[in-house]
């Protein structure tokens, strides 16, 4: 997880950085890219994203074998909270303009409102929730559907980062260059969430080419000795990342900007013990939502032995006739 100070909660009067409507494959990796990020955000599911139709998924990448849908929405879920996302299970009636006009006020059905300072939109199939921002920007268009008409949320006047003319908001889905399947979905949604990302440090003081740095995990044996001493570090900055700065080199912000940069960059190269733990609590978590019936049916007897450490195996028989249970 990265370590960006924003400082957007330092100064912030709203209850969360970021809002994402929607729990599905856009909204939550729209949400595991900001929350790691630093930005609080929560994520406003009801439990109807369109993936839920599917009867299986069988060409999600990384499934060879097809993955079931409870099973990959759980998934989902749990990647966004590990990242640092809240779930509110509510239905989100309406997205408004805060009274001194930054930010939003987001109304569920049951819960109490609460503000933020951005809005993902990320449901693929009503947007009738923002149409009371449709004075800042036309939405909502008017077409014809089995000869009657209607007024549909039209998501296309967002870039392709998902912005739009109403600042703050930002649309994830629906789209029309990455709408139609779950994969597609989420790699918009990662790619929006990049946005806000960038667009929330600017805020902060940041600039462009400083605030676009990719989210990534990276050995650190790919670094040399120079690149141990934070000198290098900060020659790199200044080449690369505050030549076009928009500020003077020698001032507060700068160096602010800097020394935040530098920390994310040097915070993502690990070490190999550090590989290895990370990699084993994945393969473990994965494991917990299979379930060990599922984990015990994928292997033979045999296989299974020969898979498992002959050290666990003697300290769990150990462990057993040390029990209470062993000894009745």
């Amino acid at each position: 997880m990265t370590h960006t100070d924003t400082m957007e909660r330092r100064y912030s009067t709203h209850d969360h950085d970021v809002v994402i409507v929607g729990g599905g494959p856009a909204g939550c990796s729209a949400g595991v890219f900001t929350a790691r990020a630093g930005l609080d955000t929560v994520i406003f599911d009801r439990g109807r994203s369109s993936i839920s139709r599917c009867a299986h998924l069988e060409n999600y990448l990384g499934f060879p074998g097809g993955i079931d849908i409870e099973t990959m929405y759980e998934l989902m879920h749990d990647h966004a909270r590990t990242a640092g996302c809240a779930f509110v299970p509510d239905l989100v009636e309406s997205v408004g303009r805060r009274d001194d006009g930054v930010g939003f006020v987001v109304q569920p059905q049951e819960g109490e409102p609460v503000t933020a300072r951005r809005v993902v939109a990320a449901t693929r199939y009503d947007g009738e929730y923002l149409r009371g921002l449709d004075e800042d920007a036309a939405m909502f268009e008017t077409d014809e559907h089995d000869g009657e008409e209607r007024e549909p949320f039209d998501g296309t006047d967002a870039d392709h980062d998902g912005v739009t003319p109403v600042e703050g908001l930002y649309v994830a889905s629906p789209s029309d260059e990455a709408d139609l399947q779950a994969i597609v979905a989420a790699g918009r949604g990662g790619r929006v969430a990049r946005r806000v990302v960038a667009d929330a440090r600017i805020d902060a003081g940041w600039w462009e080419a400083a605030a676009t740095r990719p989210d990534w995990v990276r050995r650190r044996a790919e670094l040399d000795d120079e690149w141990a001493d934070r000198e290098t570090w900060v020659e790199w900055f200044d080449e690369y990342l505050g030549e076009d700065a928009p500020v003077d080199p020698s001032s507060e912000r700068y160096r602010r900007v800097r020394e935040a940069a530098i920390d994310d960059a040097r915070d993502s190269y690990v070490a190999p013990a550090e590989i290895e733990r990370r990699s084993g609590e994945g393969r473990r978590t994965l494991a917990g939502h299979l379930g060990a019936e599922a984990v015990v049916e994928a292997f033979d007897d045999e296989t299974l032995l020969e898979a498992m450490d002959d050290d666990v195996i003697r300290a769990y028989v150990a462990a057993e006739h040390q029990s209470p249970e062993a000894s009745d």
